[in-house]
């Protein structure tokens, strides 16, 4: 059980697990946005892409779940103090915020399309013939927006991982892989 929960030295096997997993999906689901922006509807961006309300219904899963545990396992983890500490802690909660904010409008929308949803083939929503138009308008206005700006703090955070790992000679890396 040790080598599950996290401690100040280094993330328990759930959270890496977790963390790589998900940066993995994100990956994929960034790529198939950034391709559908860059070449438009083909056969590649289809492939890439045509798993996007599936995938992103899993990280919103993920997110949560990656969540709860984050908060079980706070205690143990290194704590951030100072100004830096306090931006650190900042920029994660951005990250946590938009990782349930981009998927949670999206699936706001998919109901009040009326559109059936079933993920994995698990009907999570009826199709109906009524929309419910203020359902729809904050993922038709805000989720390409903060789908791009998640990918931006995502790049940043991967950013000064490294920053802190070789210019810093922080073992931030190693206690995450």
């Amino acid at each position: 059980m040790t080598g599950l929960l996290d401690t100040p030295q280094r993330y328990g096997a759930v959270s890496r697990g977790f963390h790589w997993l998900m940066a993995v999906l994100f990956a994929w689901q960034f790529a198939g946005a950034l391709l559908y922006v860059s070449i438009g509807d083909t056969a590649l961006t289809r492939l890439v892409g045509g798993s996007h309300f599936t995938l992103g219904f899993t990280l919103f899963t993920l997110v949560l779940l990656r969540g709860a545990w984050g908060l079980a396992n706070l205690r143990r983890r290194t704590p951030h103090p100072g100004r830096l500490g306090r931006a650190a802690t900042a920029g994660h909660a951005v990250i946590y915020a938009l990782m349930v904010v981009v998927p949670g409008i999206s699936l706001m929308r998919q109901y009040g399309s009326g559109k059936a949803f079933a993920p994995y083939g698990i009907p999570l929503m009826p199709g109906r013939d009524d929309k419910i138009a203020w359902m729809m308008v904050p993922g038709d206005l805000l989720h390409y927006w903060l789908g791009f700006l998640l990918l931006a703090v995502v790049l940043g955070h991967a950013a000064m991982a490294i920053l802190h790992h070789a210019l810093w000679k922080e073992d931030v890396l190693t206690r995450i892989t």
